[in-house]
């Protein structure tokens, strides 16, 4: 298997490593802590070299139209302004990351960073032609930000050593990994990012 070297124009994209989706809160995603040594990683080195950090968050309202009290599939999760929502403490953030807020509005699901939010724009400012993907849920805000990405003709690369799924049904994250394969994602591990 052929190393992927980092270079100018690329990017890592960090998806939703918030507390709600961390063991202990109200959308947990099993081992999701586990991925975060990983991530820490792969932050480091981009910005070691120089090359931009971009870090997603769901920032919803207390009434967004996903959560189950108003008929949606979620619990409550990444309420803005709250603990929930926050990023994890884990995370070795460098003051230069810039930081994508999704799903701000009530009936915006904000599953993809790229879905009513400047992150393309950011993208275009900064000459930005390659994404590197990491983060949380592989079969839900992953899957969709890659989508979304691979349509905007951005080649991706989905770290797949610091991803995990919610797998609502068992195999959901396996499946996810399948589509964004089949769609022209570069499944890669740190062991390949020289």
């Amino acid at each position: 298997m052929r190393t992927e070297r980092v270079t100018a124009g690329d990017a890592l994209l960090v998806v939703d490593v918030q507390n709600d989706f961390l063991p202990g809160g109200s959308l947990a995603v099993s081992e999701g802590d586990r991925i975060l040594p990983v991530i820490n990683r792969y932050i480091e080195k981009f910005h070691t070299l120089g090359y931009p950090v971009y870090l997603t968050r769901d920032w919803h309202p207390p009434d967004h139209a996903s959560f189950r009290n108003q008929g949606g599939p979620w619990p409550a999760h990444c309420v803005a302004d709250m603990p929930g929502a926050e990023f994890s403490a884990a995370l070795a953030l460098p003051e230069a990351v810039q930081v994508i807020s999704k799903g701000v509005r009530r009936e915006s699901e904000g599953y993809s960073g790229f879905e009513d939010t400047d992150l393309q724009a950011r993208l275009e400012r900064a000459g930005i032609r390659r994404l590197f993907v990491a983060g949380l849920a592989t079969d839900y805000c992953v899957l969709n930000t890659v989508l979304d990405a691979l349509k905007r003709g951005y080649a991706v690369f989905l770290l797949q050593d610091a991803v995990r799924a919610v797998d609502v049904v068992a195999g959901d994250g396996d499946k996810a990994l399948q589509t964004m394969r089949r769609h022209g994602a570069f499944l890669i591990d740190e062991g390949r990012l020289a």
